[in-house]
């Protein structure tokens, strides 16, 4: 059991990561909040209930009232943001009510958000149940939906009151959501931590067959890592921006191939893949650098395939949340365990990046 503080201006809570943490779930939120509130909620999405309903229910004397958010990116919007929020007003909830989002980024995303706006802002806690979202998407208190011209352009700054990451639950998380999570703590190593890549590359084996040493080893790193950037960086006005390698790229595939084709942490790779060849260009990394982290990447693949037009990639990369004023920022690795932000890729750049790879895309086999 690993327990991580995450410490800002705003907000102090812990992040722990272990075995058996949702059948005494209620418990350990009392440490947290106190007594629980009169209505709780738990938002999620109908396949994590099914498999994890009845241990989430065991330690709660009264159930919650269950919110379901259908799953995929496509559900990540303010129509969904509306029905729930009005759910929650006709279940009675009010100012002292509670928020446990329980499921993987999407649910977190879109319940931290609900927490953040209803009756201007009640408790939640995270519960996240894939990789991606226990190493990422649930420690940060970024919240948010999409709009149709872009990812993540609806949202605010919420944190949770705690965060439960139980290992347990990757045990039914299917391989491909496996994979692309891990391109999330691939992303950390790159960016902040040495040692986890080297982890990360001795012990690819242990890793993808969930030895849960292996596993915490590698999650437990990934959220330190992310929480440590958090705690100087809250409102991403500087060095929290790190924590977006091949993101813009990513962000730009999703919406090119309409949030369909390829999972969050699958755009990622791609994404570092095109942000890897950038650096190698201009030279934040060597030649034999490129080739150890683009290997990396591949080692936790295989990543879905491509059929898509440079310029349609490169215009999507415009409605990137990072972009200030016109101006494209791109997080860029320099060596090992070190990132950069960089403001002056010029067009002819990022489509020789695409360009990269879209052709790794039709080489390798996904």
């Amino acid at each position: 059991m690993q327990t991580i503080r995450v410490d800002t201006p705003s907000a102090k809570y812990d992040v722990i990561a272990g075995g058996g943490l949702i059948a005494s779930l209620r418990p350990r939120i009392e440490r947290v909040v106190g007594k629980l509130p009169r209505r709780v909620f738990v938002l999620t999405s109908a396949p994590i209930w099914a498999l994890w309903g009845e241990a989430f229910l065991s330690s709660f004397a009264e159930p919650p009232v269950t919110l379901f958010l259908e799953p995929g990116e496509k559900y990540k919007n303010l129509a969904s943001i509306e029905r729930l929020l009005r759910e929650m007003a006709v279940a009675g909830g009010d100012r002292g009510s509670l928020l446990i989002a329980f499921g993987g980024g999407i649910v977190g995303d879109v319940g931290g958000f609900l927490a953040a706006i209803y009756m201007r802002g009640i408790p939640y806690i995270q519960v996240p149940t894939t990789f991606l979202a226990q190493v990422d998407s649930s420690v940060g208190g970024k919240v948010g939906v999409n709009l149709p011209e872009g990812k993540n352009l609806v949202g605010n700054f919420h944190h949770p009151r705690a965060v439960f990451a139980d290992i347990g639950v990757l045990g039914t998380l299917p391989e491909r959501e496996l994979k692309a999570g891990l391109m999330e703590s691939v992303k950390a190593g790159i960016i902040r931590d040495r040692a986890l890549v080297r982890y990360m590359e001795e012990h690819v084996d242990q890793v993808l067959a969930r030895d849960a040493k292996a596993l915490e080893k590698v999650i437990s790193a990934s959220i330190r890592m992310k929480a440590g950037v958090v705690n100087k960086d809250e409102r991403e006005n500087g060095l929290r921006m790190i924590l977006n390698l091949g993101h813009t790229v990513g962000h730009a595939l999703e919406q090119t191939t309409g949030y369909k084709l390829l999972l969050h942490g699958e755009a990622v790779g791609w994404g570092m893949v095109a942000a890897l060849y950038l650096a190698r260009e201009r030279g934040t990394i060597t030649k034999s650098q490129f080739e150890r982290l683009e290997n990396l990447i591949y080692l936790y693949g295989p990543l879905p395939a491509l059929k898509l037009r440079i310029p349609k990639v490169v215009a999507a990369t415009g409605g990137d949340k990072k972009n200030i004023g016109g101006v494209r920022r791109f997080v860029l690795p320099v060596g090992i365990g070190d990132a950069c932000v960089v403001e002056d890729v010029a067009p002819a750049e990022l489509e020789s990046a695409v360009d990269y790879l879209l052709k790794q895309t039709a080489e390798r086999p996904s």
